[in-house]
């Protein structure tokens, strides 16, 4: 994503080192750049399938050196992704290898759970409170596997009675709809806070910030506290 690495490098690092420790060989393709989503959320078509077919373009060529997966760190990008053999199934000169790309677009979390978790280290039992983004469990369908790779690292997972909502980050809508916006962030710190968790866990870079804008709580991305687990560094406040 964007804005993963500015405000929160230490994600990619994470994924790679967790990434790695599975056995696979990680590398960026040049000229991957803006997912589009953004743009997209904003009804700006043109801009949002620009983006598309850049990354199509990147992607394609890597998938003609042995590319085997896609992997994406923050869900509202992988929404996107996962949806660009829709998005461009019109487009005679890129449906066919949007429709590819597509395929091999895997939240970080597939990825991980097929290859299986790597060996634990001893680390300090903690409580987490899961936070499903929106993207993970009502976009890509994706309901049990991250809160199962939790577990398997031998964290205590709680989900909040709200589980299913919104905490208010939702691609633009905390930028256009802040009022709105925060109600449903402070809401979603509540439900969080009422668990007792030592850290707040998510998959999605804006429910993070969203997460971390009103609670005092730690807030980490899922990859952090798997490569935790398997001996990479405690996330931040842990």
């Amino acid at each position: 994503g964007c804005a993963e690495p500015v405000l929160r490098p230490e994600i990619r690092a994470a994924t790679v080192r967790l990434l790695e420790r599975c056995g696979y060989q990680v590398s960026f393709a040049p000229g991957e750049a803006c997912c589009g989503a953004l743009t997209h959320h904003m009804g700006r078509e043109a801009e949002a399938l620009a983006a598309a077919r850049r990354n199509v373009e990147a992607w394609s060529r890597e998938i003609e050196a042995g590319l085997e997966a896609i992997v994406i760190t923050a869900s509202g990008c992988g929404t996107t992704i996962k949806d660009y053999g829709y998005m461009l199934r019109d487009d005679p000169l890129y449906a066919e290898k949007a429709a590819r790309v597509s395929a091999l677009a895997k939240d970080v979390s597939e990825v991980i759970e097929a290859a299986g978790l790597p060996a634990r280290v001893e680390i300090p039992a903690r409580i987490v409170a899961y936070h499903p983004p929106c993207s993970i469990q009502h976009g890509q369908k994706l309901t049990t596997g991250p809160q199962n790779l939790l577990r398997a690292a031998g964290f205590t997972v709680k989900l909040p009675a709200d589980s299913h909502l919104c905490c208010g980050s939702a691609g633009t809508y905390n930028i256009f709809q802040p009022e709105i916006a925060g109600q449903l962030g402070a809401r979603k710190a509540q439900t969080l806070e009422a668990l007792w968790p030592d850290v707040v866990a998510t998959g999605n870079i804006g429910c993070a910030v969203q997460i971390g804008q009103h609670s005092g709580l730690p807030v980490a991305h899922i990859v952090e506290l798997l490569d935790w687990a398997t001996g990479g560094p405690a996330p931040a406040g842990l």
